[in-house]
């Protein structure tokens, strides 16, 4: 917390380096949660780097309060939910970010991992767009309920049910295929 909060206090004395180690410490996660919510690689790269091109206007004004990782997070969530309400509805291709099994050296690993995480992204689609949001907001991104109550602007009891709702169809839709 306290090595964010120098990072920020040079971010805002225009450190290039600060804005530099920003970028290569949260563009991943916040790639992966922006694919996450839109489901297109290409719109969610466009929504991660508008988000960062409006926090690199805010040096020598940022204030922050939180955490960075949740204040960008909150940044990509929104800009998310402005894209895909002016998609209204229009399909979108599938992509899934897969890091994680990139990472792995085991071929059998990395198989099995992508495909999970497919299935995963497969799942998260079925779902309405602010039940997926606050689902991957907590498991994925690791933010309150209170947290995503703030950024997504509704009660605290709203996020709650968004999420116990987006899980029960989940469970709803595992449960389904299990029977078939």
């Amino acid at each position: 917390m306290i090595a964010e909060k120098i990072l920020v206090w040079r971010f805002n004395n225009r450190s290039r380096s600060a804005f530099q180690r920003i970028y290569e410490k949260y563009k991943d996660d916040l790639l992966g949660l922006a694919v996450t919510l839109l489901r297109d690689r290409s719109v969610a790269e466009d929504v991660m780097h508008d988000v960062f091109v409006s926090f690199a206007q805010k040096a020598g004004t940022f204030r922050l309060s939180g955490t960075l990782n949740g204040y960008l997070s909150t940044c990509v969530a929104n800009r998310a939910r402005d894209r895909n309400r002016s998609k209204s509805g229009k399909a979108v291709g599938l992509d899934v970010v897969q890091d994680k099994a990139a990472n792995s050296n085991d071929p059998a690993d990395r198989a099995v991992l992508g495909e999970r995480a497919h299935r995963l992204a497969q799942l998260l689609a079925c779902l309405p767009d602010q039940q997926r949001e606050v689902i991957v907001l907590h498991l994925h991104r690791e933010m309150s309920f209170r947290e995503i109550a703030h950024a997504m602007d509704v009660s605290i009891n709203t996020v709650q049910s968004r999420y116990r709702y987006g899980l029960n169809k989940l469970r709803v839709i595992l449960n389904g295929e299990v029977a078939q």
